[in-house]
């Protein structure tokens, strides 16, 4: 028998090989035939999906339909004032610096530093015993020469009697009456010296000059003041009323000279420095003769009452002048007003709960609130938070003053 060679089935036989290669062919299609099933139905879903959720756009869906929530006010009509706005020094109306006017030691003060003192109030004393020697010398000179001036007056009585019966000789008279004469001139310098000898007396008894806030003191009881000396003994300001000078701009001055001249008194404000505190509420009292060349502004001072004591001398203050008020102007938020390269505009909520865009035109804005001169009226409400997300015909859910939402209908 002839023998096969050694070696794997069907090596050697071509038929077999191809027949092993076609079972192994069919093996991986049945493997494939469901993945590619799966694989398309999943595209179909996908596909279905997106179809319907484009259609349900398209048809005006909860998705297309969501409204945006948004901040409303509602403009009314009402005053707006126009303020000019600088920035101001508190001034004292008067300020004294206390001097002695004689020389002496000080020996007693009536007054605590910080304390509200009036006119005429009992400030210090200065030893007045000198002045009392003084006074007491001058009444006793003044004394002397009245009692000279008598008898030289009898004198003169008596020649005139003798001069009629050439007893005397007209010299002797006419001597007399000038010794007379000279005395009564050397009485009234007594006399002037005793009242200066007062008045010496009662400057050694220091009063307040005005009403207003004792400073530092400036020389302690014990020391020896001069009428000479520069520092003074005290320092009084007054601050009820009290003054603020400020600075506007040139430019605005007209408007302050026609209010002026139409007699109106003008109201000034005086806020801190922050602008967040009104401090006091005053009038307008003086403008500067001349504008400033180097700043281009004008001073102003205005007068406070003070009450309070809410402005200090050289405290800074933001002012503001009440040039006029506009009356019956439709008043909005001015966080409401937005600004294109082409025009200003707000976001209006129509009553279907939908927004519009309205061109207006603005007339004065003052810190939070501006005037429009046209494009809405009393009562529309206006769109001031959420502007960013809004298109014209936007869905909006309105937020209330108190927080509450409503949604539109």
């Amino acid at each position: 028998m002839r023998g096969e060679p050694a070696g794997a089935p069907g090596e050697g036989r071509p038929e077999a090989g191809k027949e092993m290669m076609r079972k192994g062919l069919s093996g991986e299609r049945r493997w494939l035939l469901p993945v590619g099933v799966a694989v398309v139905l999943v595209s179909v879903l996908l596909a279905s999906s997106l179809r319907g959720q484009a259609g349900g756009a398209r048809a005006g869906g909860p998705e297309a339909r969501r409204a945006i929530p948004v901040v409303g006010a509602t403009a009314a009509l009402g005053d707006l004032g126009v303020y000019q706005s600088g920035l101001g020094t508190v001034t004292p109306v008067k300020t004294v610096t206390v001097r002695s006017r004689v020389d002496g030691q000080l020996v007693s003060v009536a007054y605590r530093e910080g304390q509200l003192v009036r006119e005429g109030d009992l400030l210090a004393q200065i030893d007045p015993r000198p002045f009392e020697v003084q006074l007491h010398q001058a009444e006793g000179q003044l004394a002397k020469d009245e009692a000279a001036l008598a008898n030289a007056k009898v004198d003169l009585e008596r020649y005139r009697v003798l001069i009629k019966e050439n007893s005397v000789s007209a010299q002797q008279l006419d001597t007399q009456a000038a010794t007379v004469d000279q005395i009564e001139a050397a009485i009234k310098s007594d006399r002037a010296q005793v009242e200066s000898a007062k008045l010496n007396l009662t400057y050694s008894r220091i009063t307040a000059p005005i009403s207003g806030i004792v400073g530092l003191r400036l020389v302690d009881p014990g020391n020896i003041v001069h009428a000479s000396d520069q520092n003074g003994l005290l320092v009084i300001t007054q601050q009820q009323p009290i003054t603020v000078i400020f600075t506007i701009a040139a430019d605005q001055l007209p408007a302050v000279l026609q209010q002026r001249r139409k007699g109106h008194d003008l109201v000034v404000e005086a806020w801190d420095r922050d602008f967040k505190r009104e401090l006091a509420t005053g009038s307008l009292l003086a403008i500067d003769n001349q504008i400033d060349l180097s700043t281009g502004t004008i001073r102003m001072r205005a007068l406070f009452p003070n009450q309070d004591s809410a402005l200090y001398p050289n405290q800074f203050v933001n002012t503001r002048l009440l040039v006029e008020t506009l009356h019956g102007v439709v008043l909005v938020p001015t966080a409401a007003i937005q600004r294109s390269p082409q025009s200003t505009y707000v976001y209006v909520v129509k009553p279907d709960s939908t927004v519009e865009m309205r061109t207006v035109e603005v007339q004065m804005t003052e810190g939070d609130t501006s005037a429009l001169r046209s494009g809405i009226s009393a009562g529309d409400v206006v769109v001031v938070d959420g502007v960013d997300k809004l298109q014209p015909g936007t869905p909006v859910t309105l937020a209330k003053a108190n927080g509450t939402r409503q949604q539109g209908s």
